[in-house]
This record gives structure tokens, C-alpha cells and sequence, in this order.
């Protein structure tokens, strides 16, 4: 497999791994400006826990800096799953 479809994490040390989850906020209320779209976001992750069923696919798109990788996290950690990062020009 491609290492970086599926980077480990053991080339960070504990600390370095819980430094870096310190950075981000893990809940939608902790995650600064975004409003319109923390808030549709957390009905489309409170409709998926009351179904009891997956959050379909979201799409975060947008330059860098506004929020999409921290936002990701959070709706997994709402969630309780994990997430897997990728880009465009490794897929390809």
C-alpha cells in the first residue's frame, strides 16, 4: 500500500500526538467563527445519531486556514469514529 494513502502514526511520540490533538478544538461550541456552517453541521451529526446510521459524505472545501481539517475532527469526534486524511495529488 501507498504510504501516504495511510500515513503511520508511529513516527510521532506520544507526546508529540497529544501535543498535537491539544491544538484543536474537539467541539463545534470550542471552534471560533464558521457559525452558518458549525450549525448545519451539527444537525447533519445529531440527524445521523438519532438514525442511527453514518453521516453521509461532507465535502469541506475552501483555501487555506479556514477551519476544514479542525472541522473534520470535530465531526468525528461527535461522532465517535476515526478520520483518514488524504489529498487530491496523492490519489492520483
Amino acid at each position: 500500500m501507498n504510504e501516504n494513502l495511510n500515513p503511520s502514526r508511529e513516527r510521532l511520540t506520544k507526546s508529540e500526538t497529544d501535543y498535537e490533538k491539544a491544538l484543536r478544538p474537539s467541539a463545534f461550541d470550542s471552534f471560533a467563527g464558521q457559525n452558518q456552517i458549525k450549525e448545519n453541521l451539527k444537525i447533519f451529526v445529531r440527524a445521523a445519531k438519532e438514525r442511527g446510521e453514518p453521516l453521509d459524505h461532507v465535502l469541506l472545501h475552501g483555501p487555506p486556514g479556514l477551519g476544514k481539517t479542525t472541522l473534520s475532527y470535530i465531526i468525528a469526534n461527535e461522532l465517535g469514529v476515526n478520520v483518514k486524511m488524504t489529498s487530491g495529488p496523492v490519489i492520483d
